[in-house]
């Protein structure tokens, strides 16, 4: 009877076989062999299921890609277990999805059990793979689907979390390698700690989070279910825990996929034979996993990130000051369960990590804060209220975790506690200040007259001068100082016959470079001490304001990335600086000469950068004045007899007195093409992010030994930034690369240097990184790095713009430049 049985089913397979379009079907009498070349197609030619190769291996795998597209792998079998020739079969083996070389080797099994013996393999149009009965229809049950085992994409319709009947937890695990698709080291699944939450990890440190879900949203900002091509969903009850998203418009292609890097990213059909990114997960540097530290709070805004919550300080102040923020903050007093204790209130934040305690209870918000009163391990609470039903308390104990503020009033409210001394002295702070408020509002009548006493005061002193002959000199004497400059006085002022001698009468043979102030000379004194003097051109455009401006902001810095000014000279029309002199010159000598690149190696270019890295934090930063270069490029970059990069030329330098002010506006545009940022060039706007648009500029020529501005290539008409961003959107960021250092170099610094250049160019001024941020990313500590967008100056020009320096006027409402700039650069 079992014989005839059988005998029937594959009488009825033969004629399913027959009489159907089994193009998408495996039977059990079937097999798909790597060696015929053969593939299953979905019905509606969406997916195609079959052995391939991936990037340069020669290893077989068997898997899921996209019928229309260029081989976009979807999913893979037998990631981890591949065979080394084309011997590969897929069959069914007693209900089991087996592949087997051509000597009976399992190289992977769907482990699946099935009750019914009638069973096919199918690949749907979603793209998933399923073993189902062979009789029955497409009903969604199966005995086992490709859906429920993910690897590095998840696709429309699939879920991404926890069967809490069987266990099974559905997680991604990004690539090894473009090459190798076993796993790597990154992975995303959705983790229950009291809320669920989208998790990151790098093995098993977690590197970013969703936040917690309260059933409608996440308690942070997050792009996939922001945009309005899918709709995302995420469940949660006592069966089941996972996210997934549907398409709105079913004839629209989308994935979500994890890279080799960590990245989590959004992909969407453009239906021109390319995927482009649509978002990716990790927005900024504030999605890097706690990044501030315990009790630190993470806010893209600030200029630092880094702010302590109310009620804490620093745990390690002089760590903090230069961005090592591991330590995080603490307490400035404990909490001790006293009368006076309360709460400060924080909108539209990502709730902190590791929530220790949930009650969900038809309670108010002001239960919650009675309850963590009660408890003097409390911390902070938050209200759970959703859309739906579920409503309750949430209890931190201890440190607090991961806490940001969240983009576009996309969070939570979160309630911190604090001490009753901490308590009382805000109270006594809020009390000053309107006490403060009510005298200024008295004594404003005088403050006014005042003000208008020393306006008039000052005008009448610059007519004075204005009426007078003047004198050029500056802190030559302490009597000669003038209009504040007394943090100069420090500084000699050399004769002019001084450095007449010591450059051999300014000849031909001392002459070691120019620049937009004028020529420079080799010199030495009398004592042997060799010297660097830039003497003032008549045709520079620049005088004794640049040099002046020069002379006291050097006097303020020091700083081993900094160049070091030994005086100056002004006699008749004469004026000149005096430097230490550098013996290997500037740094655009060396990456824009064919041979002299040869002898920068990566590790002496990748400690180059990172040292100008170093300086410029310290003039944004660090320096007693905060400074914004405006003239960074590569020949104001020189070189000690070590390779060490120390900063020059602050003629066109500002200074910001105060923490608050980040931005300026200015009518005269000065700078040098290719290195100005665009609200810079375009409207006049300066900022410490105008530095980091130029230090981008540099980094990447630094990295490819050619110049941004004149850089040419057979295929486009795209500047070095334009040219970058084509390498990187397609992958292909190392053929970036300066050949001339061959194939000794890291690649892991070398993508990471590549990837903090194009975030440091992108166009708006609010997306690239402060210098602390950049200084850590390209130090490689975060493993984290957002996608960048799209540089500044990207789109196609003529190659034929050349290099000068430029300065012109902003003139009126208007914005214009009085200068050209080339168009479509």
């Amino acid at each position: 009877m079992e014989g005839l049985n059988r005998l029937i089913f594959y009488l009825t397979l033969f004629c399913y076989t027959q009489f159907t379009d089994a193009a998408d079907t495996l039977t059990p009498i079937d097999s798909l062999n790597d060696g015929d070349g053969k593939t299953l197609i979905s019905s509606g030619k969406v997916f195609e299921i079959g052995f391939f190769s991936p990037g340069s291996s020669n290893n077989r795998y068997l898997g899921i890609w996209y019928k229309s597209s260029p081989l976009t792998v979807a999913w893979v079998a037998n990631r981890n277990n591949p065979l080394t020739d084309r011997s590969g079969s897929l069959r069914i083996r007693d209900n089991i999805l087996v592949i087997t070389n051509k000597n009976g080797t399992i190289f992977w099994s769907s482990n699946s059990t099935a009750a019914d013996q009638s069973s096919v393999a199918q690949i749907l149009d979603s793209g998933n793979f399923v073993l189902r009965n062979a009789s029955g229809s497409d009903s969604g049950n199966y005995f086992w689907q490709s859906f429920d085992h993910p690897t590095d994409t998840l696709l429309p319709g699939m879920k991404l979390g926890w069967d809490m009947k069987t266990g099974l937890n559905r997680i991604l695990t990004s690539w090894k390698s473009s090459d190798d698709p076993s796993n790597g080291d990154y992975s995303c699944g959705v983790e229950v700690r009291g809320l669920p939450q989208i998790v990151i990890r790098r093995r098993e440190a977690e590197v970013f989070r969703t936040g917690e879900s309260n059933a409608d949203q996440f308690s942070s900002r997050n792009p996939v279910t922001e945009n309005t091509i899918q709709k995302a969903t995420f469940v949660y009850n006592s069966e089941e825990v996972y996210f997934t998203f549907e398409l709105v418009d079913p004839a629209i292609f989308m994935r979500l996929q994890m890279d080799e890097n960590g990245y989590l990213d959004g992909y969407l059909w453009d239906g021109r034979l390319e995927w482009e990114i649509l978002f990716s997960l990790q927005k900024d540097l504030c999605d890097i996993y706690n990044l501030c530290g315990p009790n630190g709070l993470c806010y893209i805004d600030l200029a630092h990130n880094c702010e302590c919550l109310t009620g804490f300080i620093p745990k390690s102040p002089k760590d903090w000051d230069v961005f090592n923020k591991n330590d995080g903050c603490v307490r400035i007093s404990p909490l001790d369960c006293r009368n006076g204790e309360g709460f400060i209130k924080y909108n539209n934040v990502k709730w902190p990590d590791v929530v220790s305690f949930r009650e969900n209870l038809s309670i108010t918000d002001t239960d919650c804060r009675s309850y963590c009163l009660k408890n003097c391990s409390c911390t902070a609470y938050a209200y759970l209220a959703s859309n739906s039903s579920e409503h309750g308390c949430l209890f931190w104990y201890g440190d607090l975790f991961d806490v940001r503020i969240s983009l576009s009033n996309y969070g939570q409210d979160l309630y911190v506690r604090l001490s009753a001394a901490t308590m009382k002295s805000m109270a006594t702070s809020r009390k000053r200040r309107r006490l403060l408020k009510v005298k200024l509002s008295l004594s404003a009548p005088f403050i006014l007259l005042l003000i208008s006493i020393m306006t008039w005061c000052i005008i009448q002193k610059k007519r004075r001068k204005a009426n007078g002959k003047g004198d050029q000199s500056f802190c030559k004497k302490k009597s000669d100082a003038i209009d504040g400059d007394e943090e100069c006085r420090e500084l000699p002022a050399f004769d002019l016959a001084t450095v007449v001698a010591a450059t051999n009468n300014f000849s031909l043979e001392n002459k070691i470079g120019g620049g937009g102030f004028g020529p420079v000379y080799k010199g030495i004194f009398p004592t042997g001490q060799e010297i660097a003097v830039k003497r003032l051109s008549q045709s520079s455009g620049q005088g004794l304001k640049e040099l002046k401006n020069e002379v006291i902001l050097i006097s303020k810095l020091q700083h081993r990335n900094l160049v070091r000014l030994l005086g100056y000279c002004i006699q008749g029309e004469e004026m000149m600086l005096v430097y230490e002199y550098l013996a290997n010159r500037s740094l655009d000598a060396y990456i824009f000469d064919k041979t002299r690149s040869k002898h920068l190696g990566w590790n002496v270019r990748f400690e180059i950068v990172l040292g100008i890295a170093r300086g410029l934090l310290y003039l944004h930063q660090d320096s007693r004045l905060r400074i914004i270069h405006r003239d960074l490029k590569a020949s104001n970059i020189l070189l000690d007899e070590g390779m060490k990069p120390k900063i020059s030329d602050f003629g066109l330098a500002r200074t910001f007195g105060g923490d608050d002010q980040t931005e300026g506006r200015t009518r005269t545009v000065v700078g040098t093409y290719g290195y100005m940022s665009p609200e810079y060039a375009v409207d006049g706007r300066f900022s410490f992010k105008s530095d980091v648009f130029s230090f981008g500029v540099l980094l990447l020529e630094i990295v490819s030994g050619e110049k941004n501005n004149g850089f040419c290539h057979p295929d486009h008409d795209f500047n070095l930034l334009g040219h970058a961003w084509k390498l990187w959107r397609e992958r292909r960021a190392f053929e970036l690369l300066d050949a001339s250092m061959g194939d000794e170099y890291s690649r892991a610094e070398a993508l990471r240097s590549i990837h903090v250049g194009l975030l440091c160019v992108q166009r708006c001024p609010e997306d690239r990184p402060g210098m602390s941020s950049m200084l850590m990313l390209l130090q490689g500590e975060t493993a984290v790095l957002i996608e960048p967008k799209q540089p500044g100056f990207y789109t196609e020009r003529n190659p034929n713009e050349s290099d000068p320096s430029i300065e012109g006027k902003v003139s009126g409402p208007s914005n214009e430049i009085t200068f050209s700039l080339s168009e479509g650069r």
